[in-house]
Order: C-alpha cells, then structure tokens, then sequence
C-alpha cells in the first residue's frame, strides 16, 4: 500500500492519492477561503490562511485528505469595491466548488468536507446541493460555527479582523501579523443589530443568519472616510485565545470525520441522488 507524503492532495503523487482513497480514507476535505483587507495589521490571506492551517491540523489528526485551498472566496455585497479584496462573482465560486469536487471524486474519494474560514455561505450552500443532486455526498461549514458562544475565551463574538481572527493568526502564522498596528474598528450597522445572529452565536428569538441581509453598510465607504476595515477590537487577541479556538475547531470537525468513517467505510458513498 502506497504511504502518503503529505495530508494534502497537491504534494503525493496520483497513484499515492489513488490508492489512499481505495485502502485507507476516502475522504477529503476543502479549505476555502479568501482575499481580502484584514486591517492594517493582519495579511490580505487571513481567511484562506486560517482555513488551511485549521484543515491540515485536522488531515493529521483524523485521516483525511486535504485538498489545495484555492485562496479567492464568494463576498457579501458590503465587502465589494475594497482595496485589496479579489472577490469571485457567486456564480463563479459555486461552479469552482463544483468542479473541484467532481474532479476529486474521480480519484475515489466519496465523502467531502468543505471547510471555510470566510462567510461564503450564499454560494457553498448553493454548491453542496447541486453536488448533491448530481449524487456527492458533501458537508459545508463555517468554522466559527464550531465556536458557539466562547466566552470563556473571547470577550466578544467573532467579527472582522478582530479578536477572534486575529488571535487564530497569531497562532497559525505569528510572523505575517503586525500587533503595532492593531486598533480597535467599528463597521455601521443599517438595522438595529439585535436583529442579526453574529458570528459563532447561538440564535436568539426573531433573528436572521448574519448573511441573509443587507445589514451592513458597505466596507468601502468606511475605508474611504479613515476607518480601518476592522470590525471588533484586535487588541485584545492573543496567540493562546486561538490556540484553544483552532484545537476546539480541529476536535469538532476531527469527531465529524470519525463518524463518516466509522458509518461509510472506505469505498462506501452515502447515497444522495
């Protein structure tokens, strides 16, 4: 049986990938992302670096395979128009999604996880149910998700280049984020923001999902006017907060993995169409 060199797809040969889907896992995971201002202090990669550095951990740990993170993401209206984010139009994320998946597939993987480190929901949604309807058996979640309510770590929800983010880079890629220039940033909600879940927050009654509104008033004006692009305070982060946000994250999705494995062994596709 060929030994894998790597977690990830792109750095084993293809009769390795081929034969690790037939023999010992056949359940691969993407990391989506995004290019886009974290602030003056947090790299334009932050999203897909965060997304990449959570999935390896979890390819390590549970056995799955990871694919090559593809870095440009789906945005919200607010985040077009904004120095140095590179959106994809939906249509194009969603047809990516797809592709990537069905071309996996061809290597004998059965069972897929998209895991993103971005709000892109409006296309991974759309993504997961045409795949389904064409017979992939594929999860898609967002891995503040997995952090419901952590305030025994942060001081706040998770937001924008903040707290939360910033405490994951520190912990994920310390030497690309500059502490110097972190400063608290305020984005300028359209409604009152009871009316909207944040990030990582358990629902309240009468709440919408924090992407399926016009909530915010557009990045770029902020930016224009002086502000930083950053919503939350990242001051307050620190590389042990996100330590224990990346552990809780990798745990989560790790047991995830285990179950599809124990109730799908390797071969087995779960039936979707």
């Amino acid at each position: 049986m060929t030994e894998l060199k790597s977690v990830w797809w792109h750095e084993n040969p293809a009769p390795a990938i081929i034969d690790y889907a037939k023999n010992v896992c056949d359940v691969a995971i993407l990391p989506i992302g995004a290019i886009e201002q974290h602030g003056p202090h947090c790299p334009l990669s932050s999203d897909s670096a965060n997304a990449m550095g959570i999935a390896e951990l979890i390819g390590k740990k549970s056995g799955a395979v990871i694919l090559p993170c593809p870095m440009y993401g789906s945005h919200p209206y607010h985040h077009w128009g904004v120095p140095g984010t590179i959106p994809l139009r939906f249509e194009t994320h969603i047809e990516m999604l797809c592709d990537i998946v069905r071309g996996a597939s061809v290597a004998g993987y059965n069972k897929f996880i998209i895991l993103s480190a971005h709000g892109q929901v409006s296309s991974t949604i759309v993504a997961v149910h045409k795949l389904g309807i064409e017979g992939h058996f594929v999860l898609s979640m967002h891995w503040y998700d997995f952090l419901r309510d952590n305030k025994d770590v942060l001081e706040d929800y998770m937001w924008h280049a903040d707290e939360a983010e910033t405490s994951v880079a520190l912990y994920l890629y310390p030497e690309l984020v500059d502490m110097s220039l972190a400063a608290p940033g305020e984005g300028e909600p359209l409604i009152d923001p009871k009316w909207k879940i944040a990030p990582g927050a358990a629902a309240k009654p009468g709440q919408m999902y924090h992407f399926e509104g016009t909530f915010a008033r557009p990045e770029k004006h902020e930016i224009a006017e002086g502000g930083n692009g950053v919503v939350g305070d990242p001051t307050k982060a620190t590389r042990e907060k996100g330590e224990k946000l990346v552990t809780r994250t990798v745990d989560h999705v790790c047991e995830l993995v285990a179950e599809i494995r124990a109730k799908y062994p390797v071969g087995v596709k779960p039936q979707t169409n």
